[in-house]
């Protein structure tokens, strides 16, 4: 009975989705224009894109359920781009260990180089090359789409805001 309850598979499809929602939310708050694709396209589930120089980049979403995973399960590298989420959602045994996700914009050459093909093909971070340079790194993917930098967002006089905003109210 322990060892059947040891090798029970913990289902992640619910963290795995999510993670498909984090990664384009996390785009379109840097400003770059991001699609999931709704049906299982082979290779990649986002898309971000330049529609004035009508550019795209196909993202492929890799997530970890486990707190400090070292890698993650890959076999198809037909993208532009893999963004490694590690949830950081505890461990099998330990849920103390909660912390906020982290992102690793993986160009794909720079995965290609730490690839293995095998029937377990698995993509360890320290194998890539000054990896966590790339945590967090969505300008990489601006910059292959040749789009802006963002600008800031012009300052509103604080005073101005909080009457306008008070104003707005019906109950004040």
């Amino acid at each position: 009975m322990e060892l059947e309850r040891r090798l029970v598979r913990l289902d992640t499809r619910l963290e795995a989705e999510a993670a498909e929602f984090l990664v384009p939310g996390h785009l379109l708050l840097e400003r770059i224009p991001a699609y999931k694709t709704y049906t299982n396209m082979p290779g990649y589930d986002l898309v971000a894109v330049n529609p004035d120089r009508n550019l795209s980049a196909k993202i492929q979403v890799k997530s970890r359920w486990r707190t400090g995973a070292s890698g993650f399960p890959i076999r198809n590298l037909d993208c532009d781009f893999v963004v490694f989420c590690r949830l950081n959602r505890g461990t099998k045994t330990n849920r103390a260990t909660l912390r906020l996700p982290e992102y690793y914009v993986l160009p794909i050459a720079a995965v290609r180089t730490a690839y293995r093909p095998g029937p377990f093909s698995k993509l360890y971070l320290r194998e890539i090359p000054e990896a966590e340079q790339l945590r967090e790194r969505w300008d990489l993917i601006r910059q292959f789409l040749g789009l802006p930098s963002p600008e800031p967002p012009a300052e509103e006089d604080e005073g101005v805001a909080s009457a306008s905003l008070a104003a707005a109210l019906p109950f004040t």
